[in-house]
């Protein structure tokens, strides 16, 4: 957790939300991008580079599985659980 809010307080950040497109029309963390799961091994190259790195998407089902794909090829990441609780602490 210390971790998460460290990354969401931080100046330069990057939330990725892994929700499908119908899902972050409903509601999203203010400044995330979208990218659902299923794309994310076709994208990866967009995660390069980024400074904490946050993803979230419904529950922390699908966020945990893109953050332990995304390490595994080296890229540090968190996953922040779900997108109400990501804009919570990024808004407390």
């Amino acid at each position: 957790m210390d971790r998460l809010v460290a990354a969401l307080k931080a100046e330069e950040k990057t939330i990725v939300d892994v929700r499908t497109p119908m899902e972050f029309m409903g509601g999203h963390v203010s400044g995330s991008i979208n990218i659902p799961l299923m794309e994310v091994p076709d994208r990866i190259e967009e995660f390069r580079g980024k400074q904490n790195l946050v993803l979230c998407c419904a529950s922390g089902g699908r966020s945990g599985q893109a953050t332990a794909f995304l390490q595994q090829h080296g890229i540090e990441c968190t996953n922040g659980g779900g997108w109400t609780s990501v804009n919570y602490l990024l808004n407390q």
